[in-house]
């Protein structure tokens, strides 16, 4: 019986534009594991007491090491992954070229207007306390100064097949629409 290379499904975009729950909801769709790095480093906060998200997070680089860590050693495992961060190119395409080699690497870029981003930042740094690892308070007052703007983000520049979502009201294209690029004939193994 062939085996299928596993799927890497990596879910992007800057923060606020839906990624978390799209990933969550991609990985209950397709029946494989989410792993977010977010979750990771609030996990890593709840052993630092007195953590500090702004300026140079000392748990930047130990999250980032963890999540990748976590994500191959799933994918080496012949599990298909969701995986969701910001992933800006410069950060993060040196930790998914590797992953190439051993996955199905499928991109979906989560997008949304800025003032929906500053709203759902706004939103949740007020009732999500799990966020305080986070610096949403810190990247609202970046936004509000104009030493942020979200359309700068810088997407993922590696060669693999890419998706835009927009998440400003549910997800345009469709959840089913989602599905079938991951899921499309195409993908090799």
């Amino acid at each position: 019986m062939p085996v299928r290379t596993p799927l890497l499904a990596v879910v992007s975009g800057p923060p606020a534009t839906g990624k978390t729950t799209l990933a969550r909801e991609l990985a209950q769709h397709l029946g494989c594991p989410a792993i977010m790095r977010d979750e990771i480093k609030q996990g890593m906060v709840m052993n630092h007491p007195g953590h500090d998200p702004d300026g140079d997070d000392p748990l930047n680089i130990p999250a980032l090491e963890a999540f990748f860590a976590t994500v191959t050693l799933l994918l080496r495992a012949g599990t298909s992954v969701v995986a969701e961060a910001a992933f800006q190119d410069r950060l993060w395409s040196l930790g998914l070229e590797p992953l190439m080699k051993i996955a199905d690497l499928r991109i979906i870029r989560c997008t949304t207007p800025a003032l929906t981003i500053a709203q759902r930042i706004t939103d949740r740094a007020h009732c999500d306390s799990h966020r305080a690892a986070h610096g949403d308070k810190a990247l609202l007052a970046d936004m509000e100064a104009g030493v942020y703007d979200p359309d700068q983000f810088v997407p993922i520049g590696l060669d693999a097949p890419t998706l835009m979502v927009d998440t400003s009201d549910g997800y345009a294209p469709g959840m089913a629409e989602i599905q079938r690029f991951l899921l499309r004939p195409d993908r090799e193994g």
